[in-house]
């Protein structure tokens, strides 16, 4: 099945790249003149993808074809992308033994019937679950469309799986059974590492992107993970038991990466200002209306990427940045 021409086209590549120029000037954490605007476009298609992932690759990029010229927009940076997220924020819960089902509201798992300190590793040759991540990307990589970014599904992160997997009782074990914890963390974040290694050693550097690209899109060489759960963490719990991991899984990547935070996190901005491996934060909802927190506590070349708010919108998080290195996800330029 042919790939659209567009998808190849060579002067638009070149537009990409010179964006991720401008990108990696912030990361240097070079002071902005000007705002950087981020909203890309996400391929779309009617065949399902659990049941034909393959049709669902070739399906979705040809819908991107005609999204493809706004790359060249110099104020905002509109790229291409293909993004499939099997059992959403589940994903990993499933290969790890959860069932996930999905009701009218979404993906969700039941918890696991095992104590903590009993997770079993998982065999990836024989997880359908892993099996259908493989056969989308490698479905793209036989496309060979050099223009579109590919979104991996959500890996997540060891804090926010062990949460799915145990729900509050996690929570109950970091204080009374921390060995056992510490040992299932342990086989969560071997997972994850082994996952993201796995992309970067099959999918070409400079279109693998992180979870959601559209709105996350980073330099080539940056991973992604997420931090939802944290805010359930004081600074000290944190530190002692997740902060190792989190910095071991983007440490996968040539230059680090984002953590994604979208609640009450602002507690272990000393922990992030130390991380030499966390180069971003992605900040949505009440995260984002926590801005100047961020500005205040974060290292010059870690950028902010915010999802403006009703409270926190562009121009008043532009206004009072300074000109530090910032990402507004909005297509709305000022």
């Amino acid at each position: 099945m042919p790939t659209p021409p567009i998808l190849n086209d060579a002067r638009l590549c070149q537009a990409r790249d010179r964006q991720f120029e401008r990108f990696l000037a912030l990361f240097a954490g070079v002071p902005a003149q000007r705002p950087f605007f981020l909203q890309g476009s996400e391929a779309h298609a009617a065949v399902d993808p659990y049941t034909h992932p393959e049709q669902w690759v070739h399906d979705g990029l040809e819908s991107l074809a005609s999204d493809a010229p706004a790359v060249q927009d110099e104020r905002v940076f509109r790229p291409p992308t293909i993004f499939f997220n099997p059992y959403g924020v589940h994903f990993i819960d499933r290969i790890l033994g959860a069932r996930v089902h999905h009701p009218e509201n979404g993906w969700w798992n039941d918890y696991l019937d095992s104590p903590i300190g009993e997770l079993a590793e998982p065999d990836l040759d024989h997880s359908d679950t892993w099996q259908l991540a493989v056969r989308v990307a490698k479905a793209f990589v036989a496309a060979d469309a050099a223009l579109p970014l590919f979104g991996l599904p959500t890996i997540a992160s060891s804090l926010n799986i062990a949460v799915n997997l145990y729900g509050d009782a996690l929570l109950e074990a970091l204080y009374e059974s921390p060995g056992q914890v510490r040992r299932d963390l342990r086989i969560i974040n071997d997972l994850l590492c082994r996952l993201h290694r796995w992309y970067l050693d099959n999918l070409p550097r400079q279109q693998l992107a992180p979870v959601v690209p559209a709105c996350r899109a980073q330099p080539p060489g940056f991973g992604q993970i997420c931090g939802c759960s944290t805010h359930l963490l004081s600074r000290a719990m944190y530190e002692s038991f997740i902060a190792p991991l989190d910095d071991e899984l983007l440490s996968v990547y040539p230059h680090g990466g984002m953590i994604h935070l979208c609640g009450g996190h602002a507690q272990h901005l000393p922990v992030w200002r130390q991380m030499k491996s966390l180069r971003s934060v992605q900040l949505n909802d009440r995260a984002a209306d926590d801005l100047p927190a961020y500005l205040e506590g974060l290292r010059p070349d870690q950028v902010i990427y915010l999802n403006p708010t009703r409270d926190m919108t562009g121009p008043r998080a532009w206004e009072i940045s300074r000109g530090r290195p910032m990402v507004l996800v909005t297509g709305q330029v000022f």
